[in-house]
């Protein structure tokens, strides 16, 4: 819409009902976490394995938020919202009835496939029905809704396999599907001036990941080798294409590259929290799924809380303050599970309430610090393959854990763990330590003081 025309009154209905969209699919993303030690026994299938439960579902539903973009430039956002949450009925319907290993990843792909249209959804509604000034509160109650979802995930998921069978996750995030009626009545029949969409480079970019995923979880230079060639052509597409899926001249920035950089290490370091916390309980404690998710609890609903809080420290204290703090907890939580895994599970959901907090900390301010880097005119594609990268390297995450756990260890690199067993778990958060610790320092060097207002002068014109 135009930046001057008056917000028109189906706006704040719209927002609202996002939300609520938005709570339902970051659920879905999640709540299967905690099955994954289940699913791995009832399919005699090794950690690595199931992990793709997870990472499928991330993998396409990065690729497929870009795409859905795209098509929204031709088609209307109406129509494409009804394909893509009938498709992620037809992935839950799928997945309910699975009898098989490949019929829960066929339910998982399948609603990847459709719930995609979310994050779309996501950034056109508030560009497209929300004057400048009003902009920023839209987006604060979509991320609002994503916090909850996260916050309540585990508890919904705790409930439901403490009394039914874990293949009835796949019913939950159907209640989106209330949400179809009100979106065909409220959404308007606005559609872009049309543009193409490079599928050869999306296709590139899939296989590309995917390919590393089964180098890392089922071994084979292969897979390795045709990945890199996957790789090396996606380069040469994206230079050669007239509308490339990823536009190269956006690296060029170095401030920003390296912002990138350090999104996808944050979030591959990140996502070991709710991915190897429930193999931690199941492994080391012998807790069951339903209790694995009341463990969780605690970290996700402060961090809910806290949403708001860290919004504001980034804009009164500074995007630099509120990094430095947010790598202080999560360098203190992997130290702490490294040094305590094994130890009584209160204890680990007190240690995940400082990392979970500490996550969402850096995803606030590295967001911010991102596009700041970044020329107006390119903000919105730059901050959109920067969601990209974050949704891939979350899905190869998955993998790399699940094989770590696979693999094992014969010693502890933490003399201060004294628990039989915890070996593999202990040295996987040193590593974890040690990855944060070079986040933060190359964050100091790239975005520091000094560089930060040299930043703020070019991209403002000062």
């Amino acid at each position: 819409m135009n930046e001057h025309q008056q917000q028109p009154p189906s706006a704040e209905k719209l927002i609202r009902i996002l939300a609520f969209t938005m709570i339902l699919s970051s659920m879905s993303a999640t709540m299967f976490n905690i099955v994954l030690p289940e699913i791995s026994k009832q399919f005699q299938l090794s950690i690595s394995q199931v992990s793709w439960v997870s990472s499928i579902y991330m993998l396409i539903y990065a690729i497929g938020s870009v795409i859905y973009g795209k098509l929204a430039d031709t088609y209307k956002l109406k129509n494409l919202l009804t394909f893509g949450l009938l498709l992620f009925f037809v992935g839950s319907i799928a997945g309910l009835s699975a009898q098989a290993y490949w019929m829960v990843l066929l339910g998982r792909i399948l609603q990847a496939a459709g719930a995609a249209v979310i994050p779309a959804t996501a950034m056109i509604i508030p560009v497209r029905y929300f004057p400048a000034e009003n902009r920023g509160r839209a987006l604060g109650i979509t991320a609002t809704g994503l916090a909850i979802g996260n916050a309540i995930g585990p508890v919904v998921s705790a409930l439901i396999v403490s009394v039914f069978h874990w293949r009835w996750l796949f019913c939950i995030p159907l209640l989106i599907l209330v949400t179809l009626p009100l979106y065909r009545k409220y959404l308007g029949n606005e559609q872009g001036q049309g543009g193409r969409i490079d599928w050869l480079g999306g296709g590139l970019l899939a296989g590309t990941v995917a390919l590393l995923l089964l180098a890392v979880t089922q071994g084979g230079w292969i897979y390795g080798l045709s990945s890199l060639i996957l790789f090396l052509l996606f380069l040469l597409r994206i230079r050669s294409a007239k509308a490339p899926f990823v536009q190269p001249r956006l690296f060029r920035n170095t401030s920003y590259t390296v912002g990138l950089v350090l999104g996808m290490f944050i979030m591959s370091v990140g996502y070991a929290l709710p991915f190897l916390t429930p193999q931690l309980l199941a492994d080391l404690n012998g807790l069951a799924p339903g209790w694995i998710g009341f463990v969780m609890v605690p970290g996700a609903v402060v961090t809910a809380m806290l949403g708001g809080r860290g919004g504001k420290l980034a804009d009164t204290r500074g995007t630099r303050y509120l990094f430095y703090a947010a790598s202080t907890l999560l360098l203190l939580c992997f130290a702490l599970l490294s040094t305590f895994a094994g130890v009584s599970p209160l204890l680990i959901a007190l240690f995940l309430i400082f990392g979970n907090v500490g996550q969402m900390f850096m995803q606030i301010s590295l967001s911010k610090t991102i596009s700041l880097s970044l020329p107006k005119e390119q903000t919105g594609v730059g901050m959109g393959l920067f969601s990209l990268l974050n949704f891939l390297s979350g899905a190869i995450a998955t993998g790399v854990y699940g094989k770590a756990v696979d693999l094992g260890a014969e010693s502890s690199w933490n003399p201060l763990n004294p628990f039989q067993g915890a070996s593999t778990y202990s040295n996987i958060y040193i590593i974890l330590v040690a990855l944060q610790a070079g986040v933060l320092l190359l964050f100091m060097l790239q975005f520091g003081k000094a560089k930060q207002r040299k930043l703020l002068v070019q991209n403002n014109g000062l």
